[in-house]
């Protein structure tokens, strides 16, 4: 597992990303654009996957140029961007949302389903604990990597949960003045999950 630092200004959100089982397939490929299928390749995942993290590295990287949530965008405007790219012999990292992505114009979704297709997976055990540990440490959060040996186990393992479950964990610190110890952990869980933890069930 490794992560990987963002150009961006403190403030303006995650400046990591967090690479493991879930996602270094992406890295990987977004390292190497000469190779993609027409120069372009369709990112997609889950809410709060990383998504637009990755997109930002890309286009930041000088690798070529990313456009992020393509799925709310108007197809012919996806398409006339696609033959932009091609013309000026641009790399494209086009973003998604959750697999599949219907795409009724018929031209773009040839072009598109002719892409290389990248899709961010859920993260395993060892990924999740960095991810947790990396989003407490963007907030100022204290947390000891016990933490992360006791949560991950207890909690859904999709990304937009572990990050409501750090914010959870913040909230309750901060509403509690206190450190965030075992009791908050808990009380987060349940907040997020309810009283049944999804993983020990």
């Amino acid at each position: 597992m490794e992560q990987i630092a963002l150009p961006l200004k403190a403030g303006t959100g995650p400046s990591r990303i967090v690479v493991g089982t879930g996602n270094a397939h992406v890295a990987e490929a977004l390292a190497a654009p000469a190779s993609w299928p027409f120069r372009t390749a369709v990112l997609t995942g889950t809410p709060r996957s990383g998504k637009s993290l990755f997109a930002r590295w890309f286009a930041e990287s000088g690798a070529g140029e990313s456009l992020d949530d393509a799925h709310l965008l108007d197809e012919d405007a996806v398409f006339h961007r696609w033959n932009r790219a091609q013309e000026s012999g641009t790399a494209l990292l086009i973003v998604g949302g959750e697999p599949p992505w219907d795409i009724t114009l018929p031209d773009l979704r040839s072009r598109l389903g002719g892409s290389l297709q990248l899709d961010i997976g859920l993260p395993d055990d060892e990924m999740a604990k960095g991810l947790l540990l990396s989003l407490a440490e963007e907030r100022g959060l204290p947390l000891p990597a016990d933490a992360a040996d006791y949560l991950i186990p207890r909690a859904s393992r999709s990304q937009a949960d572990l990050e409501r479950l750090v914010a959870t964990i913040d909230r309750l610190s901060l509403e509690r003045k206190a450190p965030p110890t075992q009791g908050i952990w808990r009380a987060a869980l349940e907040a997020v999950h309810g009283p049944e933890e999804p993983r020990l069930l």
